[in-house]
Order: C-alpha cells, then structure tokens, then sequence
C-alpha cells in the first residue's frame, strides 16, 4: 500500500480479502491472501505467498479470483519487506479504542518489532479509505510528522496560554 508492506491481520470472516481486493481494484498491491510466510533476512521480516496460493485470492461468495488475470502484473509481487501490521477486529462497543493515535504497539514476529494499529471493523466504514489513511499516517510518522503530538502539544500550550491570562501558573 503506497510501496510499504503491510501485514492485514484478524480472524477468519472480518473482511481482510474483501479488504484486500478494494485496494488492488484502487491500484494497490497483493503479495499473499490466507497465508503468508515470512522470513528473517537481514534485520527484517520479508513475507511472501506459499507456491499454490500465490497470486489468488478467495472471496466468500464469488470464489478464488487470479489476480493477475482479473487486474494485470501490476497487481501482485512476491514478496515484501513487512514494515507495517493492521490488525482487523469486529467493533466492540465496550472496548475503548484509540482515538488521539498517540499509543503505539508493537508486535514481535522472530524478534523483530513491527508497528501495529488495530482498526475495528463495523459496517458502514470505507475500509479501504481507512487503511490508506493509516498506512499514509504511518509513513508520515516515520519522516517525522507526527499529527496526533502535534495536535497534544498544540491543546497543551492552549491550556498553558489561558491559565497564564487567568493569572494561573
């Protein structure tokens, strides 16, 4: 997605190949679908598809779709370098989802810390929009723009200057 590798993660049935074919169709990339090895080369973790599922992709209700066929070579590599984890889950309404995007987690895949975001997944949301939104949030984090500080700094130094005119220290 915009030449990172992102893992997509959840459980069976959320909507990761659904997901997956709305970013080919909007000229994203698919490297695997189901099942994707992965493998430690130099500090990194590489995934790649196992031979028989390589360039398929099954949708419940359609059936397996040859992604080379249906969207051209543009539409499937090998492998990738894994920089980025989206985790999918069903919208919980009791859990308290992040909203600020200050916290970070990390998952560990053979000793190497890769970021990771979940996105609760509930109908209605574009969640192709929001992925991209992620993983372009992400990169933007990596240059050094970090929104969600920018945003905490910019509500601190609010509070700062309005205590400082009520003559508050």
């Amino acid at each position: 997605i915009f030449g990172k590798g992102v893992l997509v993660t959840g459980e069976s049935g959320v909507g990761k190949s659904e997901l997956a074919l709305d970013l080919i169709n909007r000229g994203h990339v698919l490297v695997a679908d189901d099942r994707v090895d992965a493998y430690h080369m130099h500090n990194k973790i590489v995934g790649k598809a196992p031979q028989l599922l390589k360039g398929y992709l099954e949708i419940r209700g359609i059936g397996i779709i040859d992604v080379v066929k249906m969207f051209g070579a543009r539409a499937f590599l090998n492998d990738i370098h894994i920089e980025f984890i989206i985790h999918l889950e069903h919208f919980d309404k009791l859990k308290a989802y992040e909203r600020v995007g200050n916290e970070e987690t990390f998952e560990d895949i053979m000793s190497v810390q890769i970021p990771k975001l979940t996105l609760p997944v509930k109908e209605g949301r574009n969640m192709s929009v929001l992925v991209e939104s992620a993983v372009t949030n992400f990169t933007l984090k990596q240059m050094g723009i970090n929104s969600s500080q920018d945003f905490e700094n910019m509500v601190f130094q609010h509070i700062v200057d309005i205590n400082e005119k009520n003559g508050i220290k």
